[in-house]
């Protein structure tokens, strides 16, 4: 099949049927980065913020699952492949989570808004991408190697793999079990239990995830054009969406990146129509558009220097028990808990 569809090509498939699942829950199922940490600082609800953690257990589970049948090498993911650099982590984390609050979303949730007829995420959908591309190879890209050097792994790569050196324990079996305790420890309270909905798309999210590694993986294992295990995050993949889309006939080639991109859309846009809830909006304050501009570019940088965003960190990065995972998505929740302050109470002295 792949020498006749194509690596490429066969890889953006799985990235659409990926982004499909995540477009959905979103419309569908409310999930949603910036949504659940509102929801759980100023709204006294954890409800979304424990869909994550259901989506992030299912995610681990699933990937070290597949790692015990032996049909994913975790270590090839970009996630493992190199040294972990916990000042890039955290530099990152707080600028996406910064920008993203300003934003009003993250890269997934402007996509998912997007493809429910709000143009205002279309014109961060675009920023992000621009600001990601000018700081992996354009004018930024010196200044983010000077200040945050990336090299290939030279120790233990992950998590489970530390500590299977340690425990008389594979790392499939550490994996799925640390997947099992978060799953178990988020629908632990009745009250989550009580709201079935939630704890499935979080499920869906997280097999999403799985989708990524074992197709790719898939690809990589068959495949002819080198293409690595990936899973989905949304910050290059925006501006690789957008090259694509002004280069296709001159070579640009498809990849699991732009599929995902594209099937978010789709997913989103069939959720809205289902839902009812499909409508136009445009941005009618100049001072909210300066401040999606702004935060967009802030998210772009942040997500490059910390090697993914929201999604491609907090699920994809996590699934795998990368040691950047847990930093950058505790980067991610305080840089987010300033810009909401900010924007809220604009850091007033509380009384």
């Amino acid at each position: 099949m792949l020498d006749t569809i194509g690596d490429g090509n066969a890889a953006a498939i799985v990235g659409l049927i990926g982004g499909l699942m995540l477009g959905l829950a979103a419309r569908l199922g409310r999930f949603c980065t910036l949504g659940a940490i509102e929801d759980f600082l100023y709204g006294e609800n954890d409800l979304r913020l424990r869909m994550w953690g259901v989506a992030i257990g299912v995610a681990v589970m699933g990937s070290f699952g597949l790692q015990a049948a032996g049909l994913f090498d975790s270590t090839a993911s970009i996630y493992l492949s190199f040294s972990f650099a916990p000042v890039a982590a955290i530099v990152g984390g707080l600028l996406f989570g910064y920008g993203m609050a300003l934003a009003g979303n993250c890269g997934y949730g402007a996509l998912a808004r997007l493809g429910g007829g709000d143009l205002r995420n279309f014109v961060i959908v675009l920023v992000m991408g621009l600001a990601s591309y000018a700081t992996i190879s354009g004018p930024l890209a010196w200044a983010r190697v000077q200040l945050f050097p990336q090299g290939p792994a030279e120790t233990t790569p992950g998590i489970a793999q530390s500590l299977a050196a340690l425990l008389p324990v594979s790392v499939p079996v550490i994996g799925i079990l640390v997947g099992a305790a978060i799953l178990l420890a988020t629908i632990a309270p009745a009250r989550v239990r009580k709201v079935p909905a939630y704890i499935f798309w979080g499920i869906v999210v997280g097999l999403a995830v799985v989708v990524g590694w074992a197709g790719t993986q898939w690809i990589a294992t068959n495949g002819f054009d080198g293409i690595g295990p990936a899973s989905h995050t949304f910050s290059a993949p925006l501006g690789e969406a957008m090259l694509w889309g002004m280069t296709a006939s001159a070579g640009q080639q498809l990849s699991f990146g732009i599929g995902s991109v594209a099937g978010v859309w789709c997913g989103a846009f069939a959720g809205s129509l289902i839902k009812g809830h499909f409508r136009w909006e445009a941005c009618e304050d100049p001072r909210e558009l300066r401040r999606q501009i702004i935060g967009a570019a802030i998210m772009g940088v942040g997500a490059v220097i910390a090697m993914g965003c929201s999604i491609g960190q907090g699920l994809s990065a996590m699934s795998v028990l990368a040691w950047s995972a847990p930093l950058t998505l505790a980067a991610i929740l305080a840089g987010a808990a300033l810009g909401l302050r900010q924007l809220i109470a604009g850091f007033a002295p509380a009384e």
